[in-house]
């Protein structure tokens, strides 16, 4: 389980200050041994397709551009979202809010993840 920014935000500093840097880091000094599979709810909605309305949604914590851009900055250093290496164009949630009947409105949010270390990536043969 990966910290969320907060309601209004309020950890988001730490988030990608802190917590983001430090747990790649960790990850890093984990792949100089052997190949690394990080999985769980990293609370962030990567990508438009990742939620449901990404137009309303550009300051809620898990879809802000800071922490968007804190993944980014982990896929550059040679990590696969192995979901989406898979699946370029389809939609799947795997958060829904309890209220509003989100999920049976498939209003939802791609928070969880299957995420290797590029060397790792010639194992993989689906992600669903």
């Amino acid at each position: 389980y990966v910290p969320n920014a907060g309601q209004d935000l309020k950890r988001l500093g730490y988030r990608t200050n802190e917590w983001d840097p430090d747990w790649r880091k960790y990850l890093e000094s984990l792949r100089k041994k052997k190949p690394v599979i990080a999985t769980g709810d990293l609370n962030v909605a990567h990508q438009e397709i990742d939620i449901a309305n990404p137009k309303t949604n550009k300051r809620s914590a898990g879809f802000t551009i800071e922490e968007r851009t804190e993944f980014d900055k982990w896929l550059k250093l040679g990590y696969t979202d192995t979901f989406r290496k898979f699946n370029p164009k389809k939609v799947q949630y795997s958060y829904w809010s309890a209220r509003g009947d989100a999920r049976a409105r498939n209003v939802g949010w791609r928070l969880d993840y299957f995420i290797v270390s590029d060397e790792m990536m010639h194992a993989v043969v689906d992600s669903e």
